[in-house]
């Protein structure tokens, strides 16, 4: 096989080995700001960085009063910035003498989303003026904030009214994770903080915005994988949803949609170009190009080499599942995810996402929260050795996965987690194992809607630092979904999947190259180590998951009349069997 598709050749390949040149991938998670440095010729990591957002909780500004209130300090972003690329280029140095910060000929940036932040006239985050620095609504509304669900609601009913294609390409349901749902929340909540906005942009939008000067409203470029899944956007009816529907859900909208974009842009064309003083902050090369942004999760599935057929599992604090369309293919309208848009993964394809509001959370609401048998005892680790020892089944425990909502398929954040077939003598061990089990069920449905309307998933590939860290879950969900988990060679796929689009935007006469799916074939693969189903646990597992979708279907959706008075004694018959 040729190094690379399409027009490359083996001379090609000879060239870019002794030209090795080096892309920057930046990752905005959660609760911290990854970087890696990357040789375009292989994907090799040489240079790694993660700086912790210091504001609030483990980088999370809450409030006690109200659990669905998530927010950010846009200040730790900036600061993250500087010090993972200065302190991941100083490792790559290290670690390969060759490295030289003038070669690196691009940088890519993912974040989190929908993470919306309310800006002024000159593209500042309200949060940095003094004005609303004790404003907790005047800082990053981060993903996880749910405090807009009422407003999901209200944008939901009205275009099922009026714009049934809006929801048509977004699972049917609109949700309080999403774009329009916080900004709503916030001009009803703090009229003084939306009035003072002049607009809101995104995490993704804004990071590139900041590296190449372009973050003033006027001039900043909007990136399609945000707008496409979180915001209604679409060029079948002209991009954004129109000013008119806006106008509908509260006067005061239409300022917003006048300052919103009339096009967006994908993860292969530039934002701009690396600012002289950045690169100056940087130790770079001014003029560099910077990819337009994504999210983490869209990076991660190109860092884990998504294709059509194969699914990427990020899994972390939550999960994104997604999928690229065969462009050869027809696709229809997929309720219950969370869009189908054109270009926001691979831009010849329309990208497929859906996931779940918590995986890794519920581990760490349990570990943290709860701490069963004390910091000793109740460690991950703790728990993780114990809960391997335990066959599938042996606890009669049984769980729902939705201690934050349910994102895909029901779409509903005000669903809360639960626990079934608890006794006098259930175990903190079980309980884990219970809640991983839980995550994997949530798994399944997804996937299960998904070829339920026609696209085949032939194959997993996971990532994330669950997929990395913990064989026990990688065995439970091969054994629950009934296929193989493999896991990216990389241990930060999302930003590997950043770095890999600066690759793409510098282009192949630059060094790097003309399309994603060379790009990937260069620079990703998968670990020797596969997790394969187990048969016997799959038997159970079977058994377990039509009780987990009578709670599923009971809890979740409005008008069912399904019973639930066989579900703890059939998980005490399970139970039993497993001791026989």
């Amino acid at each position: 096989m040729l190094f690379r598709q399409g027009n490359s050749s083996v001379v090609d390949k000879i060239e870019r080995t002794h030209r090795k040149l080096f892309t920057i991938g930046l990752d905005y998670g959660t609760n911290s700001v990854r970087c890696v440095v990357v040789d375009t010729t292989n994907g090799r990591e040489l240079g790694t960085s993660v700086y912790e957002y210091p504001s609030g909780q483990a980088g999370i500004l809450l409030d006690p009063a109200d659990h669905n209130l998530a927010r950010q300090n846009p200040a730790d972003y900036l600061k993250g910035l500087e010090t993972t690329i200065n302190q991941a280029m100083k490792q790559a140095k290290k670690t390969d003498a060759s490295f030289d910060p003038a070669k690196v000929i691009g940088i890519g940036v993912d974040t989190t989303g929908s993470t919306p932040i309310p800006v002024d006239a000159d593209g500042t985050p309200l949060a940095m003026k003094d004005q609303f620095r004790d404003n907790l609504n005047a800082y990053v509304w981060l993903w996880k904030d749910h405090t807009g669900y009422a407003e999901a609601a209200q944008i939901t009913a009205l275009a099922k009214k009026e714009h049934p294609e809006y929801l048509d390409k977004c699972g049917g349901t609109y949700s309080s994770e999403w774009f329009f749902s916080k900004i709503l929340h916030c001009l009803r909540s703090d009229p003084e903080v939306f009035d003072a906005a002049y607009t809101w942009v995104e995490h993704a939008d804004w990071i590139t915005g900041i590296l190449t000067g372009t973050e003033h409203p006027d001039k900043i470029k909007r990136c399609r994988c945000a707008a496409g899944h979180k915001a209604f956007y679409n060029d079948g009816w002209g991009g954004y949803p129109s000013e008119d529907f806006l106008v509908k859900l509260d006067p005061k909208l239409g300022k917003l949609h006048k300052t919103l974009s009339g096009k967006t842009s994908a993860v292969d064309e530039k934002a701009g170009d690396l600012t002289k003083d950045w690169a100056a902050k940087l130790g770079l090369k001014a003029g560099i190009p910077v990819a337009m942004g994504a999210f983490d999760c869209h990076l991660g599935a190109i860092g884990a080499g998504v294709a059509p057929g194969r699914m990427v599992k990020v899994l972390g604090t939550s999960t994104c599942d997604v999928m690229v369309s065969d462009p050869s293919k027809s696709l229809k309208d997929i309720p219950g995810v969370c869009g189908i848009v054109d270009g926001s993964v691979i831009p010849s394809s329309f990208g497929i996402e859906a996931g779940q509001s918590a995986v890794g959370d519920i581990f760490n609401w349990f570990v943290n929260y709860i701490q069963p048998g004390g910091e000793k005892e109740g460690s991950h680790a703790a728990l993780t050795k114990k809960a391997s020892k335990l066959k599938p089944g042996q606890s009669g425990l049984l769980a729902l996965d939705w201690n934050n909502g349910n994102r895909t398929v029901l779409v509903d954040q005000r669903l809360t987690g639960l626990l079934i077939g608890q006794t006098l003598h259930t175990r903190p061990e079980e309980i884990y194992r219970a809640l991983v089990e839980a995550t994997a069920f949530g798994a399944l449905t997804i996937i299960n809607r998904i070829e339920e309307y026609g696209v085949a998933i032939s194959e997993v590939v996971n990532c994330g630092g669950i997929a990395e860290k913990s064989p026990m879950v990688m065995q439970i969900y091969a054994d629950i979904l009934g296929r193989e988990m493999k896991v990216s060679r990389s241990a930060q796929t999302c930003a590997l999947g950043s770095a890999i689009a600066a690759a793409v935007v510098a282009g192949s006469a630059n060094g790097g190259y003309d399309d994603f799916y060379s790009a990937q074939e260069a620079m990703t693969g998968v670990k020797d180590l596969v997790f394969k189903p187990i048969p016997e646990n799959q038997t159970v597992y079977a058994k377990l998951y039509k009780l987990y979708k009578q709670l599923h279907d009971s809890f979740g959706i409005a008008g069912n009349s399904i019973g639930l008075a066989n579900v703890m004694k059939d998980l005490l018959d399970i139970k039993e069997s497993c001791q026989e």
